[in-house]
Parts: C-alpha cells; sequence; structure tokens
C-alpha cells in the first residue's frame, strides 16, 4: 500500500506553488491526480489551495498597476477593456444605428438583390 497522507502535507505544501497542481504534487511527493483528489475531497485543503491561487491573483493585479503607474499603456488599456466596461471600454466592437439606436434589419427573399441592381 503506499504512503498515508494527512490534509496538513497537502496544506503545507500548497504556500509558493501559485495554484500549480504539479508544484504541490512535487513537493508531498505524491502524483498530479492524489492532490486533485485531496483537493475535490477535503474542504481544508480546497481553502488553502483557494487562498494561494487569490494571492497570485493579488500579486498580478498588483503589477498591472504598478505598471500602469509607471505609464505602461498597453495594461493601462488591457485594464481598462476589464475593469472599466461601465465606463464604455471593452474588448469587443458593437454596432448600433444612429445616434446609438437599433440597427435595421433587412430580410432579403430571392431575387431581390436584383431588383435594387436594377
Amino acid at each position: 500500500m503506499g504512503r498515508q497522507y494527512t490534509a496538513q502535507d497537502f496544506i503545507d505544501a500548497i504556500p509558493g506553488t501559485g495554484g500549480i497542481v504539479s508544484a504541490i504534487a512535487r513537493k508531498v511527493g505524491c502524483e498530479w491526480n492524489t492532490v486533485k483528489k485531496w483537493l475535490d475531497n477535503y474542504p481544508t485543503v480546497k481553502q488553502a489551495y483557494d487562498n494561494e491561487c487569490e494571492s497570485l491573483l493579488d500579486l498580478a493585479e498588483t503589477t498591472v498597476l504598478r505598471n500602469i503607474k509607471d505609464g505602461d499603456t498597453a495594461d493601462a488599456k488591457w485594464y481598462l477593456t476589464k475593469k472599466g466596461k461601465h465606463r464604455g471600454y471593452s474588448d469587443r466592437m458593437e454596432l448600433t444605428g444612429a445616434d446609438g439606436g437599433d440597427l435595421p434589419i433587412v430580410i432579403l427573399r430571392p431575387g431581390m438583390l436584383d431588383d435594387l441592381k436594377a
């Protein structure tokens, strides 16, 4: 029979991994799927994992904000498309009619295009 693990083995291994399951497995000394089973079945392990993932997101946000403060326009534009949608910034295009109204929809029936050309 294989090694018996405890939840604490996984909880102790999670910090510093950025939530990379294979990194956790390496630190514990087990297979990737063993870590996955513990994450799926033990809420305390899952919470430690979620905390690590959130910590990495905080670090990434801090870096983006620092870059924006340093004048990085690419990061500023990216940030606006993600966080500034309520102000009209978006990374998708929307087509509208005159003055932002609806676009008229025209349904063409067979032969109508020929009539328009004439």
